[in-house]
C-alpha cells in the first residue's frame, strides 16, 4: 500500500480497520479538553471501560459474602487464577497447564531463578542483552551475589556493535557459543525496552539449551504485542507484566509460564500454600505437594482485587485474537514510521528511528532519536496532548496499540511534531 499523509487518507484507513470499535472502550485522558494521542501503551495501557465492572463484582461479592466470597462467589476467589489459564495461554502460545497469574513481575523472576538458574562448578554465568531493563540488571546482580560470585565475572552482556542501535541474532549466538559449558542460563527481554527490537526468541532459546543452559525470557514488553510460541519453542521459563499492552492497571499482577517438560521434574522452587495441592489444601498438612503445572510455583493467596482487571483484559484479547491485533499492528506501526519520514522532510531535524524497520524484528514501537532537539519538544508534544516518553539523551519512544489507537493519530501527531519543531 502506498500511503498518505493527508487526514482524508488516515480516516480511509480507520473506516476499514475491523478493530476501530475497540479504541470507543477504552478510557482516555484529556489535554486540553480534548482526547489525548497516546503513545505510551508500553508503559502503562489505558483503562478499559469494562474494568470497573469486574473490580466492582469482586467488592460486591466482597460485601455480601465475606469470607464465604472464596467458595461462594460467582467467580469463586480461592480458584480465580484458574480462569486465566485458557486465554492466557493462546495469548503466549502455551498450553494451559503452563500458564499462571500471580505476584509482580520482578519477584516472579526472581522466584522463578530460584528453580531454573542452579549453578554448579564452572557453570554459573548469565547471558543477558546490553541495556536490559534496570529490574532486570539489578535482579541479576543480587542473584549471583547471593550464589556467591561476583557480577562482573558471572553477567555476560551482549552488546551492540560500535555505532549501532541493535544486537544482532549472529553476536547472541555467537556469545553463547563462546561462553559454552561456563554457562548455566540466558534470560533476556523479549523485545528491547529501549529500541523496541524484537529478539528471535526461537533461536536464542534453541542455541542457550545446546549448550547446556536454562532458558528464560523476561516478556514485559512482549506479551500482547508480539506473537509467542513459548511451548512449540521449547522455552524453559517465562514472566510478563500484565499492564504495558494487556491494559490491567499500574504495577498490577505477572503472568507466569512453566514448559511442561519441568512440571514432574525434581528441580527446586520456593513454596507457599497456594501452591500446594488444591483438593488437600485445607487439610493443613506439614509437607508441600505441589499442584500439577504452573500453578505449582504459586505462594500466596490470590490478590483477587488485582487479578479483575486483568481478567477483564485478557477476556478482550480473546475476542479480538492475537493475529488480527498484530496484523493491525504491523500496518498502523508502518504507517506512524511513514508519517516520521514524511515531517522529518518538511523540517530541518534529522529522525533517526532506532527500532528495526524490519517488521519481524519490531513490533508495537518505534523510537526515535530526535537529532538537534532536545527536552523542550517532548515537552510541547506533551502539553499538546501526546502522551510518549523520554528517554536520554534525547529519544522518544512511541507506541502505537492497535487497541486503542488510530490512523488519524498518527497524522495529528505529525503535525503538532512539525508544529513543535517550526515553532521553536
Amino acid at each position: 500500500m502506498t500511503f498518505q499523509n493527508t487526514r482524508e487518507f488516515a480516516r480511509e484507513l480507520d473506516s476499514k480497520d475491523a478493530l476501530k470499535h475497540y479504541q470507543e472502550q477504552f478510557i482516555f485522558p484529556k489535554v486540553n479538553d480534548k482526547r489525548v494521542i497516546y503513545f505510551t501503551g508500553n508503559s502503562l495501557g489505558l483503562q478499559p471501560k469494562r474494568t470497573k465492572a469486574y473490580i466492582d463484582e469482586v467488592m460486591n461479592d466482597w460485601a455480601e459474602l465475606a469470607v464465604e466470597g472464596h467458595f461462594y462467589a460467582e467467580k469463586p476467589w480461592w480458584d480465580y487464577q484458574e480462569r486465566f489459564a485458557e486465554p492466557l495461554s493462546k495469548i503466549v502460545g502455551a498450553l494451559p497447564s503452563e500458564v499462571t497469574v500471580m505476584n509482580t513481575l520482578t519477584v516472579n523472576l526472581h522466584l522463578l531463578m530460584v528453580s531454573f538458574y542452579q549453578p554448579k562448578g564452572k557453570r554459573y554465568k548469565i547471558i543477558c542483552e546490553e541495556k536490559a531493563f534496570p529490574s532486570d540488571q539489578y535482579m541479576f546482580q543480587s542473584q549471583v551475589n547471593f550464589h556467591g560470585y561476583k557480577a562482573e565475572d558471572a553477567i555476560v552482556e551482549i552488546k551492540r556493535r560500535e555505532g549501532e542501535h541493535n544486537i544482532r541474532l549472529e553476536d547472541v549466538l555467537a556469545k553463547i557459543e563462546e561462553v559454552g559449558d561456563e554457562l548455566a542460563l540466558v534470560l533476556i527481554g523479549g523485545v528491547n525496552y529501549y529500541t523496541g527490537q524484537v529478539f528471535d526468541i526461537k533461536t536464542i532459546t534453541a542455541a542457550g539449551q545446546k549448550a547446556g543452559a536454562k532458558v528464560g525470557w523476561d516478556l514485559a514488553h512482549a506479551a500482547g504485542n508480539i506473537k509467542l510460541e513459548l511451548h512449540d519453542w521449547n522455552v524453559d521459563f517465562a514472566a510478563w507484566c500484565s499492564y504495558k499492552y494487556m491494559n490491567s492497571g499500574p504495577g498490577n499482577a505477572s503472568g507466569c509460564f512453566v514448559h511442561e517438560k519441568h512440571h514432574n521434574s525434581d528441580l527446586p522452587r520456593f513454596a507457599g500454600w497456594w501452591g500446594h495441592n488444591k483438593e488437600r489444601r485445607f487439610k493443613m498438612e506439614p509437607t508441600f505437594d505441589p499442584v500439577h503445572g504452573a500453578d505449582g510455583w504459586q505462594i500466596s493467596n490470590l490478590p483477587v482485587l488485582s487479578l479483575a482487571p486483568y481478567l477483564a483484559s485478557v477476556e478482550m484479547f480473546a475476542e479480538v485474537g492475537m493475529d488480527a491485533l498484530i496484523a493491525k499492528r504491523d500496518h498502523i506501526t508502518s504507517y506512524l514510521e511513514f508519517i516520521l519520514h514524511e515531517i522529518d522532510k518538511e523540517v530541518e531535524s534529522t529522525f533517526e528511528i532506532i527500532t528495526p524497520t524490519n517488521p519481524e524484528e519490531r513490533a508495537s514501537q518505534l523510537s526515535v532519536f530526535l537529532h538537534g532537539e532536545g527536552r523542550a519538544l517532548f515537552d510541547y508534544l506533551m502539553k499538546n496532548g501526546v502522551i510518549t516518553d523520554w528517554r536520554e539523551p534525547n529519544v522518544i519512544r512511541l507506541a502505537p496499540v492497535p487497541l486503542y489507537c488510530s490512523y488519524e493519530d498518527m497524522y495529528d501527531f505529525g503535525q503538532i511534531l512539525k508544529k513543535g519543531i517550526l515553532g521553536k
